[in-house]
């Protein structure tokens, strides 16, 4: 990594944990304040028993058994005071992700910490039908969701549960591309359907072939349509890993025509269990505000709600801890994990396809023996027909481990 970071560094552990213990110091103490009107958020002390000797050492683990409630989004201005401490750490993250890792500019985005990707996905489709409503006027049969079949099932979700149609544009078989012809014939699709705005979504790896969409192509095209969009970009899976792989991309924040981005941090990066993360550029999370929401302190614009801090928490330890250099790293250390893997497979004349930058790789089925499947945990695209296997290089994947399934394929 060459670029100056604006708010990431390598922190030792001992600093980690201060920071940590700062921060939670900054939220209520129940013992100390006893608000009346404010429900319980520690866990219960009758089955989690704070044990001080076990706490002291250990920040994360701290932070469940506070159990600081981060509803509301925290880069928009007032938020629960209650839980000052650990919202400025979310804080911190969501500049972090938008602006060292996703190329935006200083102090120009919103976002918060969702309940995992899916979650983060809808937010956006969300975000983008209400503001084609009331900007434009539109109906909710006059807004579509634009993307590739490769893309994750959240975006049908995200069709179904907001009542707009999705529009799919097909890829190419072996290499996993859009052409822009089949994102021209999908917009005419949807155009002669009746549909006059789109929400354009561009994969960042996708989760079965780890295959990356351009933006260029979706922009082209939809110039050439003389249509009106937003474009988000779903980086679930490789919102933490293509960035540091793949230097020329146009899917980041410095591409003024993407509005929003989702990242994952229970995949690459090893956070609990739900972790997305929603990024926004600055005026946009307006449109998913409720205004119902009065007894919150600077309402609510997320469709979580209430949300663990600790999930937050994690994921700023995590980055810290490993520092951009570290984390630079970690993903060289992938990519040749991936590349010796793709060497051994050309060798053998194994059809496989892999997206430069990707560390997941995906082999035709007529070459994976059903047993070999079984034993190493390959993943099919379809577990009624399978065409296709993938593996997915993280740091448990050693080249001894790989090394040993190539011989059963």
């Amino acid at each position: 990594m060459h670029k100056k970071m604006r708010h990431w560094k390598k922190h030792t552990p001992e600093q980690v944990q201060a920071r940590v213990f700062e921060a939670l110091a900054g939220n209520v103490d129940y013992r100390e304040r006893s608000p009346l009107g404010l429900p319980a958020s520690h866990l219960d002390e009758k089955v989690f028993t704070p044990q001080p000797s076990l706490l002291r050492e250990a920040p994360f683990l701290s932070t469940l058994i506070q159990n600081p409630n981060h509803i509301g989004c925290h880069t928009l201005g007032d938020s629960e005071s209650f839980f000052a401490g650990t919202q400025e750490l979310e804080r911190e993250l969501i500049a972090l992700c938008a602006e060292d890792i996703l190329q935006g500019a200083p102090g120009g985005f919103d976002g918060y910490v969702a309940a995992g990707g899916t979650e983060a996905n809808i937010q956006a489709a969300w975000v983008y039908r209400n503001y084609f409503q009331r900007e434009k006027g539109a109906s909710a049969a006059e807004v579509a969701i634009l993307t590739s079949s490769d893309a994750h099932y959240s975006m049908h979700k995200a069709a179904n549960l907001l009542g707009i149609r999705l529009f799919e544009v097909a890829v190419g078989e072996e290499d996993r591309s859009l052409s822009r012809l089949a994102v021209e014939q999908a917009i005419e699709r949807a155009q002669a359907a009746g549909v006059r705005y789109f929400i354009v979504v561009c994969n960042m790896m996708t989760t079965m072939f780890g295959s990356v969409d351009k933006a260029s192509v979706y922009l082209e095209a939809l110039q050439k349509a003389g249509a009106s969009f937003k474009m988000h970009v779903d980086g679930a899976y490789g919102g933490f890993f293509f960035p540091f792989s793949e230097v020329a991309h146009d899917l980041h924040f410095g591409n003024e025509a993407i509005s929003s981005i989702t990242l994952d941090a229970h995949k690459m990066v090893q956070a609990p269990y739900g972790t997305g993360i929603f990024l926004a550029r600055k005026g946009l999370m307006k449109y998913a505000y409720t205004e119902e929401a009065q007894y919150v302190q600077g309402l609510d614009a997320t469709l979580s709600g209430s949300r663990s801090g600790a999930n937050a928490i994690s994921v700023w330890m995590i980055l810290m801890t490993y520092g951009p250099h570290g984390w630079h790293e970690k993903i060289h250390i992938l990519n040749y994990r991936t590349a010796w893997l793709c060497r051994q497979l050309s060798e053998k004349k194994v059809p496989f396809y892999r997206h430069p930058g990707s560390n997941i790789v995906t082999v035709k089925s007529s070459a994976v023996k059903a047993e070999a499947a079984r034993k190493y945990s390959l993943i099919p695209d379809s577990h009624g027909q399978p065409s296709w296997y993938k593996f997915v290089v993280m740091d448990h994947v050693t080249i001894d481990r790989l090394g040993a399934c190539l011989q059963e394929l």
